[in-house]
């Protein structure tokens, strides 16, 4: 490895960064991270601070998990390789598809189609409702649903159902046939209204209305996540996802529940669907699959899109990845699972969560940046920083810097969204490293 001034002088000069400018890069530099252990990650410059991002909402059991390093290291001398398409498998692959379907038995799911990350997974779900409604003689059935602020990845097919311009405008025009809805999101909605309960229902008028104008014979699937994340952690009414559902099933549409995030317990439930009572026909699912320390997904299957492609003779899957059921990912995935479930990080996960949700909350009382706190369910929380509380005008992009910085220095790594500050640490946070993060974000808030 080459030298810390090596590494330093070459910062951002020959590799573009995701979700930045190159420009951006240069002139601020990103941190070089270069040791973890526990919660905690270290830069080259040997500052240590608790990583309040989860790496990126993925590193649920923390930096030092021995199972999975072991079993990625065990596969490594056993089988580093080999392809799942047709006519070969492997053993980690096939005891992983079966791990999956008894761990979300109770969200309906029974079949596994693995892929190579989140964006991957959200892009097989959509290709598959096309395929599920022409197996079933409705090939009209194309066009897809979501919501505004949500996120659902970097594909051609992901940016499209995305609800969020800053991720589609750069690359339009994008796919055909993608129509967005309102967000349940009670600081900012178009209704203006302020009610949680009463903005579902408005939300879910509006579903019901699109569909309507569309044909309900056209619409191939509903796309959400059950907790919108990198819009900005917005999580709806208890009501509103049954109501979709409900609507979904009324009409022939495919749920799908994008699970990228929050599958496997980092909600306090064991996924977002089992915390609103839903069972969709499709999971998308990654990021903490392996605890980001392998690249790896998994789209689940209900029982409807069991039953159609089971038993079409045509119902050939004309689409794969190279690294689909990876067998080192398998492995990782399955010691990962096996880890998660020991660990029951649910009831940590919904401790921790309440406590900096709670702390947050004081510091609103604190600081007149916070203009709305959002979370309490789980380690998902966000601050949305505005300029003036009473016109909720957002702050500009240099003060956003100035709290992520000034978080940095006092002892926390925070993610900062537009206007939004978030958090989203592993699931293993002790109470005390929360406290570390608050008071981080605390004096982040203050610079600001």
């Amino acid at each position: 490895m080459k030298d810390s001034n090596f590494l330093k002088e070459n910062n951002a000069r020959l590799m573009w960064h995701p979700m930045t400018s190159p420009q951006d890069s240069i002139a601020q530099p990103p941190k070089i991270i270069t040791g973890s252990d526990g919660v905690s990650i270290t830069d080259i410059d040997g500052h240590r601070v608790v990583d309040g991002v989860g790496g990126l909402w993925n590193v649920n059991l923390g930096y030092s998990c021995t199972p999975v390093k072991e079993a990625i290291t065990a596969q490594l001398e056993k089988l580093p390789y080999y392809s799942t398409f047709r006519g070969t498998s492997n053993d980690a692959a096939i005891e992983l598809s079966y791990e999956l379907s008894e761990f979300f038995a109770p969200d309906g799911m029974s079949r596994a189609f693995f892929t190579s990350g989140g964006s991957d997974s959200v892009e097989t779900s959509l290709r598959l409702a096309r395929q599920y409604h022409k197996l079933r003689g409705e090939a009209g059935r194309t066009k897809f649903l979501s919501l505004k602020k949500g996120y659902h990845g970097t594909h051609i097919g992901c940016a499209s159902v995305n609800g969020n311009a800053n991720f589609r405008n750069a690359y339009e025009p994008l796919l055909p046939g993608c129509y967005h809805i309102p967000a349940p999101y009670t600081y900012r909605n178009p209704f203006n209204e302020t009610d949680p309960a009463k903005l579902a229902q408005l939300c879910v008028a509006a579903l019901e209305d699109e569909i309507a104008f569309q044909g309900p014979n056209t619409i191939a699937a509903m796309i959400m996540e059950p907790i919108l994340g990198a819009g900005g952690v917005i999580p709806p009414h208890e009501s509103f996802a049954p109501m979709v559902q409900e609507i979904c099933n009324r009409h022939g549409i495919l749920l799908i529940t994008d699970e990228v995030i929050t599958a496997y317990g980092r909600t306090g439930a064991w996924s977002g669907a089992r915390l609103w009572g839903i069972q969709p026909d499709m999971m998308a699912t990654a990021k903490a699959i392996t605890n980001g320390f392998f690249p790896f997904g998994a789209v689940m299957l209900g029982e409807r899109m069991v039953e159609v492609f089971e038993n079409n003779p045509a119902a050939k899957i004309a689409h794969g990845y190279t690294y689909s059921g990876h067998p080192v990912g398998a492995a990782a995935a399955l010691a990962c699972l096996a880890e998660t479930k020991r660990l029951n990080v649910i009831t940590n996960a919904a401790a921790r969560g309440t406590q900096i949700y709670e702390g947050c909350l004081k510091l609103m009382e604190k600081h007149d940046i916070v203009g709305d706190v959002r979370g309490g369910h789980g380690l998902m929380t966000a601050i949305e920083m505005v300029s003036d509380r009473a016109t909720k005008k957002p702050i500009d992009g240099d003060a956003g810097s100035r709290v992520q910085e000034a978080a940095y220095q006092n002892g926390a790594m925070i993610r900062i969204s537009g206007p939004n500050l978030i958090l989203s640490p592993p699931l293993v946070l002790t109470e005390n490293d929360a406290n570390i993060l608050l008071s981080a974000v605390d004096a982040g808030l203050a610079a600001a």
